[in-house]
């Protein structure tokens, strides 16, 4: 019975995948990369389209060799991507049925490349009008798109070949001499090593950083039942520093403190603070890492499913929620600036929108490509969509959507005040500030400056001195980079673009180039030594100037001033002359790991110190003849709960999440989420609740 039963679902299965491809036969064929993008835009196109995915990249350099002919023009030898088969085959057999094939990948460089790619697998013809673009997904946007289809912008392949050919050929040049002198796996980058060489110039700077002592004399005045805080600033009317305590005792010896002090000057203004302008791809990425704590590489995923479209039910299905995430413009169509100010009008009223609406629809500026990053529709607001998103997409859209509509806002109006207070020649100044009008902060509430209240003061009034509070205090080396404060130096520099951030700062982690600690960046030996060697052989790679003249050369390929093949030349030739050097005279360098201050139990060898994927590790001496491992753990001070012979230790799982264990696993199963309490501490809890229980029944 059972083979019968698989017999009838394998025929059925079979049928459906004949209908499938009768019914694609002589509709018109849309290739996209990913199939969430897919499901989105055949929705919209209808039942005359088919849409499918290639699932990203179908053809690239061979990962075995250098796939470049540098004796021939810098010829790439492209290949197809292997495990990629079953998609080429199926992508064929649609084409070939097809009443017309377009390609619909992304709206960048490495868009235009994909396309490319599959013009070429497909054999379509070249003076053909087949590609598409549009920049966000949307049902007028993409139905717009598809009545102007272009040919491919060879200036757009050209700039992202020659960005792949000349990162390839530093790659697999450079890789190779660190194979040889450090030892094998590692790496090395045009982007990614100007990134690791900031971090380690950082590094150097805080460990040469000699502190230097000041001191702050914090006072509080009070007029009347009113106090405020007022910080010593100097004499008659000079700027004075502290640097010691000496000077804090010379200006206390100054003052009468017994005796009322002389509002000297109270200076009143109106200030204005301006909205940001709407997201690029780099400022997405420095602000959902400071304000939500995403790194780059969530960001990124997360506003790509943005961009691909969410499942809004309701009768929508799937919607495209922003525009495409990579992008170095601030631009805004006057479709979205008009939408932006209808909404803005209709929510909080006419003065706190920048432009007017424009009856209709203008047609300016309706298809940008290089839009900045904003929701493609301006009423579907976060809270209105929250139940159908996740919480990340939820956090990342909110960002998006607030600062698009802050950016179209009137600015945010503050009255301060800037007050004076003198004793005998000594000077304090205080500033307040209130909220006159909240303009664009109301939208984008995290925007909003605190209210800092002075009391009514006027020149002339006494105020009396009501404690003093001086402290001491060393200058502060400058802090590591974060990812989104590197991001930021990297865009400065002119260093990479918009799509290289995510994978480089990704990369210099999974190479144990840099730890992070406390969401900073920390160099590693081994990165050093990797760095200390490209900076001395390749002091081009290294240098952010030049990093950045290759990028303005990629650009200017993009728009046809310069042509591939002289550029990559240009870049080449002297690189070359650089490795060949290396390889001659470049020595072994030995790692030598750090030792662990404990035996081996198998064999009695040292133990030493080993990074491995998922974090450090103890590992014996003598691998690979002994393969003795031990995990690196960290008591917290708590006996197990319940075998009450091990301690309660901190571990991580394989995606970083922290735990609780037992030391004795796995003699002893005990595992927790949340930290477990001494029994102290769960008592003190446990009257703390009762004390809240029955301070809430009186």
């Amino acid at each position: 019975m059972a083979e019968k039963k698989t017999s009838k679902t394998t025929t059925r299965k079979k049928t459906t995948t004949k209908k499938t491809t009768r019914s694609s036969k002589n509709k018109k064929l849309v290739i996209v990369e990913s199939p969430s993008k897919a499901k989105t835009i055949e929705k919209y196109l209808g039942s005359t389209y088919q849409v499918v995915a290639s699932i990203g990249h179908v053809r690239d350099l061979p990962k075995s060799t250098l796939g470049v002919d540098v004796e021939d023009n810098y010829q790439p030898k492209y290949i197809n991507i292997r495990g990629k088969g079953p998609v080429i085959k199926d992508l064929k057999k649609a084409a070939k049925n097809a009443k017309q094939v377009y390609l619909a990948s992304d709206p960048d460089r490495e868009g235009e490349a994909i396309a490319w790619h599959l013009q070429y697998i497909l054999g379509l013809d070249p003076e053909k009008s087949n590609r598409v673009v549009f920049n966000e997904i949307t049902k007028d946007t993409v139905k717009n798109a598809f009545k102007e289809p272009r040919t491919i912008n060879q200036d757009l392949v050209d700039a992202q070949q020659a960005r792949r050919i000349i990162d390839r050929l530093v790659g697999y040049s450079i890789s190779p001499v660190l194979w040889k002198t450090v030892k094998r796996g590692l790496s090395a980058g045009r982007v990614q090593s100007v990134a690791l060489g900031l971090i380690i110039a950082r590094e150097k700077e805080i460990q040469a950083f000699q502190p230097e002592e000041y001191w702050t004399l914090d006072s509080e005045f009070k007029k009347g039942r009113s106090k405020f805080k007022a910080n010593f600033y100097g004499f008659d009317g000079k700027k004075q520093p502290l640097p010691d305590n000496a000077a804090v005792q010379g200006v206390m010896g100054q003052l009468d403190t017994k005796q009322p002090f002389t509002v000297s000057s109270v200076k009143a203004k109106e200030r204005k603070r301006s909205p940001q302008p709407p997201f690029t791809t780099s400022t997405m990425q420095q602000a959902a890492n400071t304000q939500l704590k995403f790194r780059t590489r969530k960001t990124m995923m997360t506003a790509q499913q943005l961009y691909e479209g969410i499942n809004l039910g309701r009768g929508l299905g799937q919607v495209g929620l922003i525009t495409y995430m990579r992008t170095d413009s601030t631009r805004l169509s006057a479709v979205a600036k008009n939408a932006a100010a209808q909404y803005i009008h209709n929510e909080w009223g006419e003065e706190y929108s920048s432009h007017k609406p424009v009856a209709g629809v203008p047609q300016e500026g309706a298809q940008d490509a290089h839009e900045a990053i904003r929701p493609t529709d301006v009423f579907k607001t976060p809270a209105s969509i929250k139940d159908k998103l996740t919480p990340d997409q939820f956090k990342l859209y909110s960002l998006i959507w607030s600062r698009f509509v802050a950016s179209l806002m009137t600015p945010e109006i503050l009255d301060t005040m800037a007050v004076t207070v003198e004793q005998n020649g000594v000077l304090f100044h205080a500033n307040g500030s209130k909220t006159k009008f909240p303009g664009f902060t109301k939208a984008y509430p995290s925007a909003k400056e605190r209210d800092n209240l002075l009391p009514d003061l006027a020149e002339g009034d006494t105020v009396d001195l009501a404690k003093t509070n001086p402290e001491q205090h060393f200058t502060m080396p400058p802090a590591r980079y974060s990812e989104a404060a590197l991001i930021k130096a990297l865009e400065e520099n002119g260093v990479g673009r918009p799509s290289t951030y995510a994978p480089t700062l990704d990369t210099i982690q999974r190479r144990n180039y840099v730890r992070v600690d406390a969401r900073k960046f920390v160099p590693t030996e081994l990165g050093e030594v990797v760095q200390n060697i490209v900076d001395d052989k390749f002091p081009d790679i290294t240098n952010t100037k030049f990093t950045a003249k290759v990028e303005h050369s990629l650009d200017e390929i993009e728009v046809g001033e310069k042509k591939w093949v002289p550029v990559v030349d240009e870049f080449y030739k002297p690189f070359a002359k650089e490795v060949e050097s290396a390889e001659k005279t470049l020595e072994k360098i030995t790692m030598h790991d750090e030792l662990a201050g404990m035996d081996c139990e198998v064999c009695g060898a040292p133990m030493v110190v080993k990074m491995g994927r998922y974090g450090k590790f103890y590992a014996c001496s003598r691998f690979p003849d002994c393969r003795n491992t031990k995990a690196i753990v960290q008591e917290i001070g708590i006996e197990c709960p319940k075998c009450h012979k091990g301690q309660v230790v901190e571990r991580k799982t394989k995606r970083g999440r922290k735990f609780y264990g037992c030391s004795r696993y796995p003699d002893c199963d005990f595992v927790s989420w949340d930290k477990p309490k001494a029994p102290g501490e769960e008592q003190a809890d446990d009257k703390k609740d009762t004390k809240k229980k029955k301070t809430g029944a009186k």
